[in-house]
């Protein structure tokens, strides 16, 4: 894995529309953080959306743009992530075709979604090769751009490991280029005398006694190396590993915290459950919403006593209160000196204090298409740059480069 790679980002989200506050909490504040860290690919997954509503595709356009004005208006910056769209990068669908030439069906039927989301949607009808190969156009999206970090929530992890078995049987039936040992230790010398010597001092430990920490310290005196090209570090980093050139690097998933974001009724913030907060509800809405929230169904009277851990409000005050008004709950609502209108005041105070920057960011992109139209042209554009980097090399290594 080169150090592009490893700073390398890949997120992607369904186009569903106007995004809520699970979505905010869940995912957009993490990409937030991520894209000052690391090199970010966001990407609309719009091609996943059809493996479930290839019925219905007149949603997903205005789902696009919608989705994409939240992303910005949350704080994913053109200036330090790429934001594209997946259908906009044919490359993606390509690299899935090469791929679906190698992969086992039996990978694809096991991945555990396949079976739960055939069970959540029985009233659609899946039984498509898009619905059953979308988790390898997963992998496709993935390797692609060699992303070597993918943010994913527990129910993911899967996905990302059939990615990285994907990539290894990829290597191991193409890695193995002509002369490969010959051009390893050439690429080994350019590192310099001293670098080379402890390199393969290093790999000797790793490849005969298993030494982890030998492996560490190559990959990190490696990632170090400003003489030596990315096709010399993929295969050093093949040789180092007693494998073939590392074409498709295996990636890593970054669990992401699960979302503790509750909906209007306790139950997951959810449009199915019709029970969310969108990011650009109008204020009053908002209010409305709230105030109208089901709570301790014990507090039937203003003076009955309550028990907040059996209230949905009281998971709100967890994501947007300080520990002083916690305790002003906990006190007030267990000895009836509070009422629950007074008890959601301050959630609602404070959901409209954070979203309202995020409104008036998003009023701003409403307004002016044509720059958000432009952002995304632009992140396509540089997406595509990547990715037909990878698809030079997969093709290479397939033998249908034909150059």
């Amino acid at each position: 894995m080169n150090t592009v790679t490893r700073q390398r980002v890949l997120s992607g989200m369904r186009p569903t529309g106007l995004l809520h506050l699970g979505h905010y909490h869940g995912v957009l504040k993490n990409w937030v953080n991520l894209q000052h860290e690391h090199e970010c690919f966001f990407f609309v997954a719009d091609w996943h959306a059809l493996t479930t509503h290839y019925d219905d595709p007149r949603i997903i356009e205005q789902s696009v743009w919608d989705m994409v004005i939240d992303w910005l208006a949350a704080g994913i910056s053109p200036g330090a992530a790429k934001i594209f769209v997946q259908s906009r990068v044919p490359e993606h669908a390509e690299l899935h075709t090469l791929l679906s030439m190698i992969t086992p069906l039996g990978w694809l039927e096991r991945v555990p979604t396949y079976k739960d989301q055939q069970e959540q949607l029985k009233e659609k009808d899946l039984a498509t090769y898009g619905f059953l190969g979308y988790p390898l156009l997963q992998s496709a999206d993935i390797l692609i751009y060699k992303a070597g970090l993918v943010p994913v929530g527990e129910d993911q992890v899967a996905h990302v490991e059939l990615t990285r078995e994907v990539a290894r049987r990829f290597n191991h039936l193409y890695g193995r280029e002509p002369g490969f040992e010959e051009k390893a230790l050439k690429a080994c010398a350019k590192m310099g005398k001293k670098n080379a010597k402890m390199f393969k001092e290093l790999r000797r430990k790793f490849q005969e006694k298993g030494d982890q920490e030998s492996l560490d310290v190559a990959h990190a005196l490696l990632d170090t190396q400003q003489n030596i090209s990315i096709g010399d570090r993929e295969r050093l980093y093949g040789y180092l590993e007693g494998q073939g050139k590392i074409i498709l690097p295996e990636p890593q998933s970054l669990l992401t915290p699960a979302s503790k974001m509750p909906g209007l009724d306790g139950q997951k913030m959810s449009k199915s459950y019709a029970n969310t907060i969108a990011l650009r509800d109008d204020p009053d809405d908002i209010t409305h919403k709230l105030r109208t929230m089901p709570t301790d169904p014990a507090r039937v009277r203003r003076n009955d006593p309550g028990d907040p851990e059996k209230c949905p409000v009281w998971q709100f005050h967890l994501i947007y209160s300080d520990v002083r008004t916690q305790d002003w709950v906990q006190t007030g609502c267990r000895n009836a000196g509070i009422g629950c209108v007074q008890c959601k005041q301050p959630i609602i105070d404070n959901v409209l204090k954070e979203l309202k920057p995020i409104q008036e960011r998003a009023r701003e992109y409403e307004e002016d298409l044509a720059t958000v139209r432009s952002i995304v042209d632009d992140g396509n554009e540089a997406a595509r740059e990547v990715a037909r980097d990878t698809l030079d090399e997969v093709r290479k290594a397939m033998g249908i480069a034909y150059l």
